[in-house]
């Protein structure tokens, strides 16, 4: 007795599998995409590390593309501690007597503000008063000493004539409780700015003694980003409670005369920033208002370097230096000798010294010159990764793959040029690079699953070379897919072009429509001799023939066939022109030329329609045979790399042959058969050949000889016109194409 089967696991919920597998399927590229564009915005809104290198990486090539224009005469200038500077005033640290000269010499030359972006931490070594502890044993040369004036006495006297700003570093480790000197006041407006700033609490400061005469007082610290590279540069930090300036912002208060600092932030008064409390927006320093990042920073907007920045401290100590670079000036003094290792990275390529960023920055203030990365370009960003999402989905869903393609190529150009505009011209800071990656990646995920179908690729080899490839062939392409490479490569073929002399004249004797008609009886028999030896049909131009040997299926003997295809297209032309002759009509002869050489071979369009062919310096070379055979006198001419892979070529040789736009000669031959070859006619051209290879006295009277007896000889006609034109050899310099 048959048992019935129990309800469970069966035909009908493996077929519901199926469906609901081909639902999913159906719905995976709106899955994907939407996964991948919710996945955009969160990275856009968090701005993980990779977000951030790939933004720098654009900000960074429209920098190297426009920089900023350096303007010479602007009033900044580095006083440079460079090796020759080291090499005659001594090494670093110098006495701070010499420094205390330095500062002298530019006083009196009527600088606006002298910046040090160095810190003198610790008494000076050098001082009597410290020396003084090296000689216990000797009091009488302590008390000497202790009557000689004090190096850090003498500099802060000097400093204290004015116009001299000091430098401390902020640190994130508190390492001592000594505060750096607030001169310059700081006025808030709106938010409390303390909110938004990065906190520093430890700070390594100059000494009391210079800080309490100093006209200013700087912190020189920055942030590289990431891959090392000084984009941002604060004008204000923060350290626990206390607000202070950069070396640039207090370097422009004090060349000002300026007392205070405006700190402005967001829900001040006039703040036309929108999103709430969103940070700092601007802080002015005297006549000049500088836009800041919600962090107090400003991003570098860098120029070239450039040596006239520089000033060398020894010049300036050999009385050597021009008045005008120093009066009027900001100065920063810093070093940029490599032993003192204060360099850095710019976005420009290359490492600056430390001090060339601060005189860069105060360059930009003092120009106007700012670059702004908007609060809304985020908000911006996701609007246009939706936009994109909602178009591609549209596109694809209706119109396929090439118009969503188009599209999607025509916005990503808009988003480059538009971010490009706003760089140039409005220079705020817009990334198009990882929006465009997004949307690329949104279109291949919607794209590729889709329409990669296995039925559609068989399909597309089939229909495809059926086309183009001879008809013997492609049944063996279906069977073996694998002979065949979609896309390009490099491959060595063989290729044959023709041309057929006088049909444009022909067409314009005799009634058109009968021309074309015997034109194509003409082009379906060479293009049937290709396809007998397996060669493949490139293109037709006209009344010219382009074929291919060896693609897209591999042939070991290419270039024989290439010679034999020559041949047989020569032997049926001559017919076909002798028989159409006999009746009236003046059918021209046909030129061939053959040529082998590595060309990218492949499939080359789009979804409308497929060409495959052959790109390359090899195929060009061969068309240009084919024309030459028109000064040579030859019917068909072959280059001496299809001659080398050709054990029995029957021919004779026609010259290295220097082609327009070459260099490098090539040898070529005139392709005859047997019989001809055996004749005086070709044997006595051959012995010429060689006596003119040798550089033979007798070679010009030989070849007389030979058109004499031969007329009708092109060949010969040809060498005999250059030796008698005071040409020698073989090698043929030809401007023809």
């Amino acid at each position: 007795m048959e048992k019935k089967k129990k309800p469970g696991i069966g035909s009908g919920s493996s077929s519901f599998i199926r469906r609901m597998g081909k639902v999913l399927f159906r719905f995976l590229p709106y899955w994907l995409s939407f996964v991948l564009v919710i996945g955009g915005m969160a990275a856009e809104l968090l701005e993980p590390p990779w977000v951030q290198m790939l933004h720098n990486a654009a900000f960074d090539t429209f920098q190297r593309i426009k920089p900023r224009d350096y303007a010479g005469d602007a009033p900044v200038r580095i006083m440079d501690v460079d090796d020759t500077s080291l090499e005659k005033l001594g090494q670093w640290p110098w006495p701070r007597t010499l420094v205390a000269e330095m500062i002298t010499r530019l006083q009196d030359l009527g600088a606006a503000a002298i910046v040090f972006d160095v810190v003198f931490a610790e008494p000076d070594r050098t001082s009597p008063s410290q020396l003084a502890g090296l000689w216990r044993d000797q009091p009488k040369v302590q008390e000497v000493l202790k009557t000689l004036p004090d190096h850090d006495q003498v500099l802060a006297q000097t400093m204290a004539r004015g116009g001299v700003v000091t430098g401390f570093t902020l640190t994130l480790e508190k390492t001592h409780d000594r505060r750096p000197r607030q001169v310059g006041k700081f006025i808030t407006a709106g938010d409390e700015p303390h909110q938004f700033m990065r906190n520093f609490p430890g700070a390594v400061t100059t000494l009391p003694l210079l800080e309490q005469v100093a006209a200013g007082n700087g912190a020189f610290s920055f942030t590289a980003d990431l891959d090392g590279v000084i984009r941002k540069v604060p004008v204000v930090m923060r350290s626990d409670r206390d607000l202070f300036p950069t070396l640039s912002s207090e370097g422009l208060r004090v060349a000002q005369g300026a007392r205070n600092f405006l700190l402005k932030s967001s829900g001040a008064s006039g703040d036309e920033r929108a999103g709430g409390h969103t940070g700092l927006v601007s802080m002015r320093v005297g006549n000049i208002t500088i836009p800041t990042d919600p962090g107090g920073a400003v991003w570098l907007h860098f120029a070239p370097s450039s040596r006239e920045r520089y000033v060398p401290i020894w010049k300036l100590m050999a009385g050597e230096v021009d008045p005008a670079l120093i009066a009027g000036h900001i100065l920063f003094i810093g070093p940029s000798a490599k032993g003192l290792m204060d360099l850095r990275f710019q976005p420009l390529g290359g490492i600056i010294p430390g001090v060339e960023i601060h005189a860069q920055l105060t360059e930009q203030l003092l120009q106007g010159t700012y670059l702004q990365r908007p609060d809304w370009s985020r908000a911006a960003t996701l609007g246009y990764l939706v936009i994109m999402w909602m178009l591609l989905v549209l596109l694809l869903s209706r119109f396929g793959a090439l118009w969503s393609g188009l599209a999607t190529l025509g916005t990503l150009l808009l988003t480059f040029g538009l971010s490009w505009y706003a760089f140039a011209e409005l220079r705020l800071l817009f990334d198009p690079l990882f929006p465009s990656l997004m949307v690329i990646a949104i279109f291949l995920a919607f794209s590729i699953p889709k329409h990669l179908q296995s039925e559609q690729q068989s399909a597309w080899i089939r229909d495809a070379f059926s086309s183009y490839v001879s008809p013997n062939l492609v049944k063996h392409l279906i069977d073996h897919p694998e002979l065949l490479t979609l896309g390009g490569e490099q491959r060595e073929c063989s290729f044959v072009m023709t041309d057929l002399a006088g049909f444009t004249s022909l067409m314009e004797k005799f009634d058109p429509n009968a021309m074309v008609a015997l034109l194509n009886t003409y082009l379906d028999e060479m293009i049937q001799v290709a396809f007998r030896l397996d060669g493949t049909l490139d293109r037709i131009v006209g009344d010219a023939v382009a074929i291919i040997f060896s693609a897209p299926v591999s042939q070991a003997d290419h270039a024989a066939r290439a010679v034999q295809c020559a041949r047989e297209m020569q032997k049926f032309s001559s017919k076909f022109a002798q028989e159409q002759q006999a009746l009236g009509i003046p059918f021209g002869y046909t030129r061939i030329g053959v040529n082998t050489g590595v060309v990218l071979v492949g499939n080359f369009g789009g979804s409308t329609m497929l060409d495959y062919r052959a790109l390359g310096d090899a195929i060009n070379t061969a068309a240009r045979l084919e024309s030459v055979n028109k000064q040579l006198g030859t019917r068909i001419c072959v280059s001496g790399n299809t001659v080398a892979q050709c054990q029995n070529f029957i021919g004779r040789p026609a010259g290295t042959l220097v082609l327009k736009g070459k260099a490098q000669g090539l040898d070529t031959y005139e392709l005859l058969d047997e019989e001809t070859l055996a004749t005086p006619r070709v044997q006595d051209y051959l012995r010429a050949f060689e006596k003119m290879a040798a550089n033979d006295p007798q070679t010009r009277a030989t070849f007389e000889a030979l058109v004499a007896q031969y007329p009708d000889d092109g060949l010969a006609q040809f060498h005999l016109k250059r030796l008698q034109e005071g040409q020698e050899g073989v090698r043929v310099v030809l401007s023809s194409k």
